[in-house]
């Protein structure tokens, strides 16, 4: 229960609301790099929206387990590299990432990519006649380079020691071809993408369809097709390198990306050169020390989708699964190469049906709209408190404003630690919780006005109100609360937005009601004002005359009736 009104200490309660709305501003203005607003969706700020759609070798249906571990997987990578406010969710056998703002691209290159492997490299080849570079290449060179061009290796601080670094041979143009010899190509590689010879089970006919294969194949960007070979793990592959200069003949996979526990990139300030340290599970840690130990001086291809991410060439035997991979990698090229060994190998492969650009006209226009609905209903709400309630209705107004300065901060704030994106959905949360904020106040004084209806003043009339109306606002905004709560969990998209900020709101309303509305309201009822004393100017008039009327005729209704003698 309430203390009464003598015993509560405003001062006290309002100073705390300051303390907090001081301290979140600090944080939303001394902190982060970001600007003081907070961070919008897609549908307020455009973006990008990218369709993966799932084949199997087999070509028939994924499973829908496969299908959730690959959302599950693309999601942890789009959020790896940075790119906040994503959205991943399945749509039949399809995965649709929706990224708002400018980081679509980065979207688009990680929903290309699919299973992650290790394979040996057979051989490899410039697909057009490699020129001497007159600098130094961004990364490495293919095995046949001499020893000191970089390769992989066990850590400095290991027992096994040695250089280390991608392997990928200096970007250069391929040459232009006619139609008629692109068309050719096309043609070849279609034909030898569907040889039998390349699924057979006989390694002979194996080894020479993908020698085939690796000869008529250009990685030329004009070739809609330029994957000849197949993309299963226990077959020979035939694939193009990162930047489609360079052509490898890989053996069937000997070590799967899922074996990978970890993999971040970092400065060498002893060599003053950019790395990617890898790590890798248990059983992956034994695979690759025999296999390292058996190929020294030989090249390990990474592929990811079919494509050479890198092929290092192996220094030393790398015992223990810490494994450290240097070269002349740019800050973006390590990061970008540790992000795609960190975040693991999809179940499925995906390939990209439908990538396109979302303007956010339409959003701000519905944004608007919102708004002023939004600013209308304000309106209504003020010019209703304030004819029905008059100075409690300033006090109203007063506590509507300070729930909203406290929502923004928290919003700024969420949208710089866990990336949180405000959408339409969820900006019409934030005005139905005007509704629920206004609903707690209209509580407290129609209690406050059936004290003064029993006959007590308005100051004695504080305390009681509060402490009837208080269990009815607590009742009430849990169960909002649990309302917003049990929608977030079950809803998905859009809908998760808005059942977030209406939590949000419910419960920044008790914040503002406890520490702001009832310390004002009890303020204004112990001052010594006749303005602020007078009924009528609280709106109060009618209901303490009713109970001055009910207090004056008490004592009559109590007087014993005496009998004349």
């Amino acid at each position: 229960m309430a203390a009464p009104a003598g015993h509560l200490r405003p001062g006290r309660y309002l100073a705390f609301f300051a303390l907090i709305v001081v301290a979140l501003y600090a944080l939303v203005f001394f902190t982060g790099s970001g600007k003081p607003t907070p961070k919008l969706g897609i549908d307020l700020q455009g973006g990008t929206r990218v369709t993966l759609s799932a084949r199997n070798p087999d070509g028939g249906d994924p499973p829908r387990e496969s299908l959730e571990q690959a959302r599950s997987i693309i999601e942890r990578r789009v959020n790896g590299i940075g790119v906040s406010g994503t959205e991943v969710v399945l749509d039949g056998s399809n995965v649709v990432i929706t990224v708002p703002g400018e980081q679509g691209d980065q979207a688009k290159t990680l929903g290309k990519t699919a299973k992650l492997g290790f394979r040996k490299v057979v051989t490899s080849q410039p697909v057009t006649p490699v020129q001497q570079p007159t600098a130094p290449p961004a990364s490495g060179t293919p095995s046949s380079a001499p020893p000191s061009s970089p390769g992989v290796s066990a850590p400095p601080s290991s027992p096994a020691n040695g250089g280390g670094g991608a392997a990928g041979g200096p970007q250069q143009q391929p040459g232009a071809d006619s139609d008629e010899q692109t068309k050719k190509e096309i043609e070849n590689a279609r034909n030898l993408r569907q040889n039998p010879d390349l699924l057979s089970t006989d390694q002979a006919k194996q080894a020479a369809a993908a020698e085939k294969a690796f000869a008529a194949l250009n990685c030329d960007p004009k070739v809609s097709d330029p994957l000849v070979g197949n993309d299963l793990t226990d077959k020979p592959l035939v694939a193009c390198g990162d930047k489609n200069t360079m052509k490898y003949l890989l053996e069937p996979e000997f070590l799967p990306g899922t074996e990978i526990s970890d993999a971040s990139s970092g400065y060498d300030t002893q060599n003053s050169q950019w790395v990617v340290n890898l790590n890798f599970k248990g059983e992956g840690s034994r695979i690759w020390g025999d296999f390292t130990s058996k190929n020294v001086q030989k090249q390990a291809a990474f592929v990811l989708d079919t494509q050479v991410v890198s092929a290092p060439t192996i220094q030393s035997a790398i015992l223990g699964g810490q494994t450290q991979i240097t070269g002349r990698f740019s800050q973006t090229e390590a990061k970008d190469l540790a992000d795609v060994l960190k975040y693991g190998s999809l179940p499925l492969s995906f390939e990209s049906s439908d990538a396109t650009t979302v303007s956010a006209t339409l959003g701000l226009a519905s944004l608007q709209a919102g708004l002023i609905a939004g600013g209308l209903g304000l309106l209504i709400v003020f010019i209703y408190c304030l004819f029905y309630y008059r100075l409690l209705g300033v006090l109203t107004i007063l506590s509507l404003a300070l729930s909203f300065s406290l929502v923004y901060a928290v919003l700024v704030l969420l949208g710089r630690w866990i990336g949180y994106t405000l959408d339409l959905a969820g900006v019409a949360g934030l005005i139905i919780a005007i509704g629920i904020t206004a609903d707690s106040f209209v509580i407290y004084f129609e209690r406050l006005k059936d004290e003064i209806r029993e006959g007590r003043t308005f100051r004695s009339a504080v305390p009681r109100g509060w402490s009837r109306a208080q269990r009815t606002i607590l009742a009430s905004d849990a169960v909002s609360f649990l309302a917003a709560a049990i929608l977030y969990w079950l809803a998905v998209g859009e809908v998760k937005g808005f059942a977030f900020t209406l939590g949000m709101s419910t419960v920044l309303d008790l914040v503002v009601v406890y520490l702001v509305t009832h310390p004002l309201v009890s303020m204004v009822s112990r001052s010594k004002s006749k303005f602020l004393s007078n009924p009528k100017n609280l709106g109060l008039g009618a209901v303490q005359q009713v109970g001055s009327e009910r207090k004056a005729a008490r004592p009559a209704a109590g007087r014993p009736n005496v009998k004349e003698a």
